[in-house]
């Protein structure tokens, strides 16, 4: 196995256990009902980015200039960061945790991949359009299954709201993956480049949660819940995502986290209680075929320039 393949390999296996630990967020947050969407957001992507910027403070001292010089996308990483836990848990609230997980995670690997296409002059290859559409058709199949069988009580009008929420959380999902990867490719470490990402996106999330996390402190369950979703789906989680981004495309990366809702539908029903369909079973089939074939070398090529001019960054500001 060569050098290239063991750090590609590495990736993956980083980025699918983060998907595994995020898969845990929508069991951990119905054993807090009381708490708003918008206050589990908020402690669980602003206490877990707090974290990693505590952590990793000495090297992103040490790539302070690095990462003023590209403060464009640290900005617009850090602003993405805040957005995507408001928009992700409030549309799980309203449409359901698999509908809402569906749609957050499952939009995130097209919005990616025309990202890359747009900013950075990429072409996936077949083979990654072909996992990511198995990805989708079983990312649907089980968006199906979940909404046929039973939507929450009080949240069949919301659902729409709901699936724009969850729209906006993929957007901005894949937004800070392309930035954090950017800002590494920039020669900025990969835990300076999360650390000062999700540190800022955390600082810009703790006005959010003093004025709605007060439910967090009315009982040690809710309080066990939000220690929960900041240590280790959202700290511990975006470590080995970060570790992942630096050695694989954030398309890819967003692809393999198609796995997340494979885990969140499993807990819902071993934890929860809930029952999935054969056409969700059928769905996480698709899902994890969608796994094996974007896990398979994937040669991703730059576009090549129609005329002899000098190639040049689509970024704007790289």
């Amino acid at each position: 196995m060569n050098r290239t393949t063991h750090e590609r390999l590495l990736g993956i296996t980083a980025v699918l256990i983060a998907a595994v630990l995020w898969g845990t967020t929508g069991t951990a947050a119905t054993f807090a009902p009381d708490v708003s969407a918008v206050a589990i957001g908020a402690v669980a992507m602003g206490g877990g980015g707090m974290m990693q910027a505590a952590l990793f403070a000495r090297g992103i001292h040490r790539h302070a200039d690095l990462l003023r010089a590209q403060w464009k996308h640290l900005l617009l990483g850090a602003v993405a960061v805040a957005i995507y836990p408001l928009a992700f848990y409030a549309s799980m609230r309203l449409a359901g945790v698999t509908i809402g997980t569906v749609v957050s995670i499952g939009s995130a690997p097209l919005l990616s991949a025309l990202i890359e296409y747009h900013l950075d002059g990429l072409r996936l290859t077949r083979r990654w359009m072909a996992g990511a559409g198995l990805g989708i058709a079983g990312m649907v199949l089980l968006c199906l299954a979940e909404g046929s069988g039973h939507v929450p009580i009080g949240t069949a009008s919301a659902v729409i709201p709901g699936v724009l929420l969850g729209l906006l959380a993929g957007l901005t999902y894949a937004l800070y993956s392309w930035t954090a990867r950017r800002l590494m490719q920039r020669g900025i470490a990969p835990r300076a480049a999360m650390g000062a990402t999700f540190g800022l996106g955390g600082l810009m999330l703790m006005p959010v949660l003093m004025v709605t996390g007060a439910s967090l402190l009315d009982s040690w369950e809710n309080a066990t819940v939000g220690l929960y979703m900041a240590l280790v789906p959202m700290f511990l989680g975006y470590l080995c995502f970060g570790h992942g981004l630096a050695r694989i495309p954030a398309s890819t990366a967003t692809t393999i986290t198609l796995f997340e809702p494979v885990v969140a539908a499993g807990l819902a029903v071993i934890i929860v209680g809930e029952r999935l369909p054969g056409l969700g079973w059928a769905g996480i089939v698709l899902i994890l075929a969608c796994l094996v074939c974007i896990s398979s070398p994937v040669q991703v090529t730059k576009q090549q320039p129609k005329c002899s001019v000098p190639n040049r960054s689509v970024s704007g500001s790289g």
